[in-house]
């Protein structure tokens, strides 16, 4: 069995459904950050069977919104002093900025590099949002 080390501080998303966490990877450019950073695939859960997990030394500044569009249901805990401080419930935003990016060419938010990104959820269930500017649909599911 992979075993991997407790962190001293930092944040753990755990509980990602498997195959998931390369996109939160991705999605919170982790591969950038000069922080250690554990990604672990497709680990045994007795709760899920399989599933993925993210430890991210020193590293306290994420952006929930990332994580919770990608997997609402994964859990993030916050580690000072190798203990458990905080443990985040994640929810999908009714508003999420500068994390997705508007698949409509003419967009404002993708031909002006001062405007941020906007979306707003329009299907809880399914996951889809509306550019804020645009109403262009985006589906997190794609």
């Amino acid at each position: 069995m992979l075993e991997i080390t407790s962190l001293k501080n930092g944040v753990v998303i755990d509980h990602i459904k498997a195959g998931l966490g390369i996109q939160i990877f991705e999605l919170l450019g982790l591969a950038d950050i000069d922080d250690e950073v554990a990604l672990i695939l497709n680990a045994s859960s007795p709760q899920m069977g399989r599933k993925d997990i993210i430890k991210i030394e020193n590293h306290l500044d994420i952006n929930l919104d990332a994580v919770s569009i990608i997997d609402p249901k994964a859990t993030v805990n916050i580690i000072k002093d190798e203990e458990v401080s905080e443990k985040v419930s994640l929810e999908l935003p009714e508003v999420i900025e500068d994390v997705l990016t508007c698949q409509n060419p003419k967009c404002i938010s993708t031909s002006e590099r001062s405007v941020t990104s906007k979306f707003v959820l329009i299907n809880r269930e399914e996951k889809i949002y509306k550019c804020g500017y645009c109403s262009h649909i985006y589906d997190v599911e794609e």
